[in-house]
């Protein structure tokens, strides 16, 4: 009866945390708050945030350069909502993606945006150490792109290092980024579609979880030119779609929040 009594306690108390992180319908994005909702929010028990990192690069003719900033935030957004007590930063957009000059990597094609990975690091370490200072006790990093994953888990044991005797915690969570590389592409093979549409940039996988998240950002009428090397395509788009997508999804936003759930109870 006392665990019971418990459990209906505990149940109010998250259903108060969410209803004041969205309150008048502004959803888990912390930039659609007010302070004053924010502080409230806070008092209630929301203090996960998710620091959603993107980048902003090539990926190919028939995808926006914006395409890890939108995807990203959608996904974070569902994240924060699947868990009920968390919210979402603003979106890092910009990311180390290479030289400059002489450009390297996604560099070589106009529009990719790249900063240096010591000023990379100093946003994250700084919108973490305002996120702890407005009351948050758990930070979240999160990354849509393969290229700064190190960066982020850099950052985190830093921020852990820095925070050590206190109340709050860094966590990187991997399993953001893993679940594009390993569940998500067993369940496209399973679906019939070959490694060499797959691919790793700009191919069926990253143009189909684009279109089942932000599908604005996806030129659908570019999909049969959007191949080889020169069109910044590692993969073949063709047969994408929102459904194939919507695999990617559930896989990344489940073992997301796993992985948060997982993090916090260590911590605690």
């Amino acid at each position: 009866m006392r665990a019971a009594f418990g459990l209906v306690v505990f149940a109010f108390c998250l259903g108060a945390g969410v209803a004041a992180a969205h309150a008048a319908g502004h959803g888990p994005f912390l930039e659609d708050l007010s302070w004053t909702e924010l502080r409230d929010a806070l008092a209630a028990g929301t203090t996960t945030i998710i620091v959603p990192v993107g980048g902003t690069e090539q990926s190919g003719p028939h995808l926006a350069l914006g395409k890890h900033n939108g995807r990203v935030k959608v996904l974070a957004g569902r994240v924060a909502t699947t868990l009920g007590d968390t919210l979402v930063a603003p979106v890092v957009a910009y990311v180390p993606e290479g030289t400059i000059s002489p450009p390297s990597e996604h560099m070589r094609f106009p529009g990719t945006i790249s900063v240096p990975v010591a000023a990379f690091k100093g946003v994250l370490e700084g919108a973490a150490l305002s996120l702890k200072q407005a009351g948050f006790t758990h930070i979240v990093l999160i990354g849509d792109h393969g290229g700064y994953q190190t960066q982020l888990k850099e950052v985190a044991e830093q921020l852990n290092r820095l925070w050590a005797g206190t109340a709050a915690h860094a966590h990187f969570i991997a399993a953001y980024y893993d679940a594009t590389q390993a569940a998500y592409v067993q369940a496209l093979r399973a679906r019939g579609i070959g490694a060499d549409e797959i691919g790793t940039h700009g191919g069926v996988a990253d143009t189909s979880l684009e279109l089942a998240t932000d599908p604005a950002m996806v030129r659908i009428d570019r999909l049969a030119s959007a191949r080889g090397a020169k069109s910044g395509v590692d993969g073949d788009p063709r047969r994408a779609s929102a459904e194939l997508g919507q695999l990617g999804v559930e896989l990344i936003v489940s073992d997301t929040v796993a992985a948060i759930r997982k993090a916090r109870r260590e911590k605690h």
